[in-house]
C-alpha cells in the first residue's frame, strides 16, 4: 500500500456525493484502508475520507490520538467508519477552527453541532453506533462532509474568519 496524493479544492471528484460500500472484508476495501491510513499519518490528519484520495466510496478513517495541527484538542479514538449516518443531538452549535489535508495552507472558523449521535460499520461491517461530542464530533462531521462533496469552507458564515494558519493562527504549528 501507499501514502497516496491528497485531491486540492477545487477537483470535481471532492464536490460529488460518495457511493455506498456494499461488499466487507475485501482485500480492496482492506487496501483503500491502509492507504488511506498511511497518506493521513504522512499528513498529520485529524481524519481523511477515501473521495480526498480519489475513491468515491463512503469511507472515513479518523483518530488515533494527540494531533499536532490540533494540539489543544482532545484525542478521538481511531475509528473506520463505512456508510455513516450523523444525527445531531440537540440544536447546539459551536464555532471552531478547521483545516482540511484538501484546502493545506487555511483555516476557517466553522459552526459544527456540539453532540453527535453516529452509525455505521467497520471495514469487516460490525456495526458502529457512538454518542460523542466535543472534537469528536467534529471531526466526524467534517470528515463525513467529504462523502456528501461538502468542503468545510462551503461552512464557513464569516469569511473574515477564514485565511491562511500562519496568519490567522500565528505560533500554532501547521504543517500544511
Amino acid at each position: 500500500m501507499a501514502i497516496k496524493p491528497v485531491l486540492r479544492m477545487g477537483d470535481p471528484l471532492l464536490l460529488q456525493q460518495a457511493l455506498p460500500v456494499v461488499h466487507f472484508d475485501t482485500a480492496e476495501l482492506h487496501g483503500l484502508i491502509q492507504d488511506m491510513q498511511e497518506t493521513m499519518a504522512a499528513m498529520d490528519g485529524a481524519g481523511i475520507a477515501a473521495p480526498q484520495i480519489g475513491v468515491s466510496l463512503r469511507v472515513v478513517i479518523f483518530g488515533g490520538g494527540k494531533n499536532p495541527r490540533y494540539p489543544d484538542a482532545e484525542s478521538v479514538p481511531y475509528t473506520v467508519l463505512v456508510n455513516p449516518t450523523l444525527n445531531p443531538l440537540g440544536d447546539v452549535m459551536e464555532d471552531g477552527w478547521e483545516g482540511c489535508l484538501s484546502v493545506p495552507g487555511l483555516r476557517g472558523v466553522v459552526p459544527r453541532h456540539v453532540r453527535l449521535h453516529y452509525t455505521g460499520q467497520d471495514q469487516f461491517g460490525k456495526s458502529i453506533d457512538r454518542m460523542v461530542s466535543g472534537f469528536h464530533a467534529r471531526v466526524v462531521q467534517h470528515e463525513c462532509d467529504h462523502l456528501d462533496g461538502i468542503l468545510y469552507p462551503m461552512r464557513i458564515r464569516d469569511l473574515r474568519q477564514f485565511g491562511f494558519s500562519d496568519v490567522v493562527l500565528p505560533g500554532q504549528a501547521s504543517p500544511e
